[in-house]
């Protein structure tokens, strides 16, 4: 039986290496680090934890050796384009055909290409910008023919509508869990009768900014513990949960508490506020950071909006045409007429 190994023979380095990762299927970037010779084939792996899977067990990842039915073919996978493939800011080796979570750091994925992007053309005076027209027409203020130009259309962003959202309400409620809290320490106002109630009000009003608000984190904790790769929202989902399930027990079932632990009134010390508090920051650091990605992305678009659509083919015979970029090949004759944008890199 061969042994896996990491050793790059001019042999090896002649194999088209395999790009989907044998062990989780996710899709890997030809160039990625994390690769492994076997039994004359190059693996590629996401990450570091595939790669050390794989080699403990290679066997398991693999299709079944032979004297036993061969497995049927698979369905030809479509391939990941920059324009539909997704991957993470943070680990750019990390790519699927879709949205979801990282499975490395736990952020969202993002989308990797700007085709497709969609447009619409307005209509804008060379001399006064500030005019804009979605029609043709004239300036109203110098007369000249409005000309037209391509603007990219800003497409929302619903992870940062959701956060957003999420965050508003969680931090509505969160306010008068801490604000109850802080009163029940309050010297003259942690009376029998007064702490009967504030428990189970905190119980109440923080299990929405938990359960609801904070729902994302315990999804991308246990997606982080189920891929074994543990990361922020692993410390998240596990400081808030047991904060809130102790403190749960402890309203509801105060007597299961030594009463070592239970105070005058037979009452046991509970962290709602921490945990709707958490829940809330980490959701304010969460829209904060989606804003600044997304204020990037903006940026980047509105880079590809100034880019030209067209280009003037020279021909052979000396004809020129406009013809979209898309249908530019390589050996092709352009002109660049004076003041206008190089469409394409060239010599």
């Amino acid at each position: 039986m061969s042994t896996p190994n990491t050793h790059r023979s001019s042999h090896a380095a002649d194999v088209t290496p395999v790009t989907t990762d044998p062990v989780c299927g996710m899709t890997v970037r030809p160039d990625g680090q994390h690769r492994l010779s076997y039994q004359g084939k190059i693996y590629l792996f996401c990450s570091g934890g595939c790669l050390a899977k794989f080699q403990v067990a290679p066997e398991r990842y693999l299709p079944a050796a032979s004297g036993t039915p061969p497995a049927p073919p698979p369905t030809p996978a479509q391939p990941i384009t920059a324009a539909s493939a997704y991957t993470c800011p943070m680990h750019p080796e990390v790519q699927q055909p879709g949205p979801g979570s990282c499975p490395d750091c736990g952020m969202a994925l993002e989308p990797m290409g700007v085709a497709g992007l969609e447009t619409r053309t307005d209509y804008t005076c060379p001399m006064h910008p500030e005019v804009v027209r979605s029609e043709p027409g004239t300036c109203p203020i110098c007369g000249m023919v409005l000309e037209p130009r391509s603007v990219v259309i800003e497409e929302g962003n619903p992870e940062l509508a959701d956060m957003t959202r999420r965050f508003r309400v969680g931090l509505g409620v969160a306010v008068p869990v801490f604000v109850i809290a802080m009163l029940s320490d309050v010297a003259g106002l942690s009376s029998a009768s007064l702490m009967r109630w504030m428990q189970p009000l905190q119980l109440a009003l923080a299990t929405p900014v938990v359960m609801w608000a904070g729902w994302p984190f315990f999804q991308r904790g246990w997606y982080s513990l189920v891929h074994r790769r543990l990361n922020m929202f692993t410390l998240i989902a596990l400081g808030v949960g047991v904060a809130w399930i102790y403190s749960t027990i402890a309203t509801l079932g105060p007597g299961l508490f030594p009463a070592a632990l239970r105070d005058a009134h037979g009452n046991v010390p509970v962290y709602f506020e921490a945990a709707a508090v958490i829940t809330v920051l980490v959701l304010l650091g969460q829209v904060i950071e989606l804003k600044a990605r997304s204020r990037t992305g903006a940026a980047i678009r509105g880079l590809i909006s100034l880019a030209p659509k067209t280009a003037r083919l020279l021909r052979e015979d000396g004809a020129e045409e406009d013809i979209p970029l898309e249908r530019l090949q390589i050996g092709d004759r352009l002109r660049i007429r004076p003041g206008e944008k190089v469409p394409v890199d060239g010599v």
